[in-house]
């Protein structure tokens, strides 16, 4: 059977797909990947054919007047967000998609929930289409009739009528990749099929330090995710956290760099790339920023989270580990090294939360694996 996938471009929307992608070219579908240039590379390294489809989102965010910069400021408008995951975005995809699902004859497409251009072009080609999650239900921020105007305005011109319910779903069946203890709980809001979905945390491969493996000190690992990297916040977290007696093994990704951090103690290792997927079955705490993947990904490793939320999805991602028992959150308001570091030693030695994170880790490994739901993709086909 001919897949195609299809997601924005984006390293936490676009990985979280990566899993079943490899599992359907493993049980012997044809499987194409769609979007942005830069994730050919992680695409096509698995054997999977990459097609560049979509606009980069930090261009939407420019084009709809509400950069990077504009997201913390006073005069940010959320329906600004609207537009931009329900017109901008959308309209770019599925503009690329169609010559692309005329060429390629997908039986499927399988389109990211941020991404419904995806589901729009294959509905406007008549191709049955699926939609994957990359975290707990989300809808972007703003008035839901905004996004729904938006989104009812692009299939229109696609020649598609925009089904009742979930929106961004666009009534197609649900692989959720969020364990169902931690799921919203308003969701599904509207009748959909929902298809469990075991989340498996995917990176690009790497090298690591062999004493990341043979430490015999707390390792604790720290990162703020691919696009809401804060060297500020950053450097307040690595002050705390090297004085509890831990090793830190410090991610600044693409948005911060290395030298930013200026010095740093000697249990502290800095570098600007991890292979996290790698990492994370060796460390005894992540202090992350609550985005899906660095969420999603500890749930199903089994250890302590320490948040600290900088926008969009985060601050409830934060919330939900702090009211599962699953670890803490620091806000921008309370941040300060002593507040971090006092966390981080509760949270290293506090067996409740340990015995939690394990309880979460065994509920995603009974969640059927990427390779059971490939299996079952032609019944949607």
């Amino acid at each position: 059977m001919r897949i195609l996938f299809s997601s924005l471009g984006s390293y936490g929307h676009a990985f979280p797909l990566m899993p079943l992608a490899i599992a359907a070219r493993d049980v012997g579908h044809d499987v194409t990947f769609a979007t942005t240039a830069p994730f050919a590379r992680a695409v096509t390294a698995h054997g999977i054919d990459h097609v560049t489809a979509g606009m980069d989102m930090l261009e939407a965010f420019h084009l709809a007047n509400a950069g990077p910069a504009a997201r913390k400021t006073p005069d940010f408008r959320p329906e600004r967000v609207s537009r931009v995951f329900g017109s901008i975005l959308p309209r770019s995809c599925a503009a690329d998609l169609a010559p692309i699902i005329a060429d390629r004859k997908p039986d499927l497409v399988v389109h990211e929930l941020a991404n419904p251009g995806g589901g729009l072009a294959a509905k406007a080609a008549g191709v049955p289409a699926v939609c994957h999650s990359f975290g707990r239900m989300w809808r972007p921020t703003g008035p839901p009739q905004a996004l729904r105007a938006n989104l009812v305005e692009v299939a229109a011109d696609l020649g598609v009528d925009l089904p009742d319910g979930d929106t961004m779903p666009l009534g197609n069946p649900y692989l959720d990749i969020c364990p169902p203890s931690v799921q919203d709980p308003e969701f599904p809001v509207a009748p959909m099929e929902v298809v469990p979905l075991r989340p498996v945390p995917f990176s690009e491969p790497g090298e690591l330090p062999s004493w990341v493996r043979e430490h015999r000190e707390p390792l604790v690992y720290l990162t703020l995710g691919t696009a809401f990297g804060d060297a500020g916040v950053l450097r307040t977290a690595i002050a705390g956290l090297a004085t509890v007696g831990a090793r830190v093994f410090v991610s600044t990704g693409p948005s911060v760099a290395v030298e930013a951090l200026g010095d740093v103690p000697d249990n502290v290792v800095v570098r600007p790339w991890l292979p996290q997927a790698d990492l994370l079955p060796h460390v005894d705490l992540v202090v992350h920023h609550g985005g899906a993947g660095a969420t999603m990904g500890t749930f199903a490793t089994g250890v302590p989270h320490l948040v600290l939320p900088q926008g969009a999805d985060q601050f409830s991602n934060a919330d939900v580990v702090t009211a599962a028992g699953l670890g803490d959150q620091v806000l921008a308001a309370d941040l300060t090294a002593e507040v971090i570091a006092a966390k981080a030693r509760r949270l290293l030695t506090d067996e409740a939360v340990r015995d939690a994170a394990r309880a979460m880790a065994d509920e995603v490994a009974a969640m059927p694996s990427p390779h059971d739901v490939a299996r079952t993709l032609p019944d949607y086909a």
